[in-house]
């Protein structure tokens, strides 16, 4: 049913993705789909890379961690955005298409009261991707 599985990774944030790891990780095995690790970076230095480059290079590495760990096909996808504060919905967006995703599995949040005023990046990506989109709480 799946072929390619993208998660979108937070690398500032990776401890609070271990649900949606451990449930992508799972769909992958029972389809013998490829899961594509989505980051995306700005193009300044930051707490996670110097670079765009050095982030390639960093979720490369995670994603043959994961698949040390779980035992499934994975490929990285790093995009480089000027701001990713402002753009990145549509950057997920683009991302997962030129991936040729299947289904997205993406970490979410509990709503909250700032969620009527701002949409969270997974139900936007939900609301707007083209295929399906698994949100894991």
């Amino acid at each position: 049913m799946y072929k390619k599985l993208v998660v979108p990774i937070d690398m500032e944030h990776e401890d609070k993705l271990q649900k949606s790891l451990e449930t992508a990780a799972n769909i992958a095995k029972h389809y013998d789909a490829e899961v594509c690790y989505l980051g995306i970076s700005t193009e300044a230095p930051s707490s996670v890379a110097h670079s765009p480059e050095e982030y390639r290079k960093k979720l490369e590495a995670f994603a043959q961690q994961q698949s040390g760990m779980h035992g499934h096909r994975v490929s990285a996808k790093a995009v480089a955005s000027h701001d990713p504060s402002a753009d990145i919905n549509d950057t997920l967006l683009k991302a997962i298409e030129d991936a040729g995703a299947d289904l997205v599995v993406m970490a979410s949040h509990i709503p909250g009261i700032a969620d009527r005023f701002w949409p969270s990046h997974g139900g936007a990506v939900a609301s707007r991707a083209k295929v399906s989109v698994f949100l894991v709480r």
